[in-house]
């Protein structure tokens, strides 16, 4: 049962490396340089920055809807 996952790693590093050799080691975004990694760093640090902003937003919503429907529950109920 490994065998297979073990090959298809190895067929995979195999056929990965001449792909990747095209175009003297240039990528789809052609020549990497300072600029272009110091964008797309800034980049991947902002998406974060944005994703932890979204998710405290979103949270302290529905925290805030659920407080409201506690007390709701509250005010309806009567007696012991």
């Amino acid at each position: 049962m490994r065998a297979v996952p073990i090959a298809s790693l190895a067929a995979f590093l195999l056929l990965a490396t001449p792909a990747m050799a095209g175009n003297n080691g240039e990528g789809l975004a052609g020549e990497t340089d300072d600029k272009l990694v110091t964008f797309f760093s800034l980049g991947v640090i902002v998406f974060f920055v944005l994703v932890v902003v979204l998710g405290t937003v979103a949270q302290s919503a529905l925290e805030r809807r659920k407080e409201e429907k506690k007390a709701a529950a509250l005010r309806q109920r009567t007696g012991w």
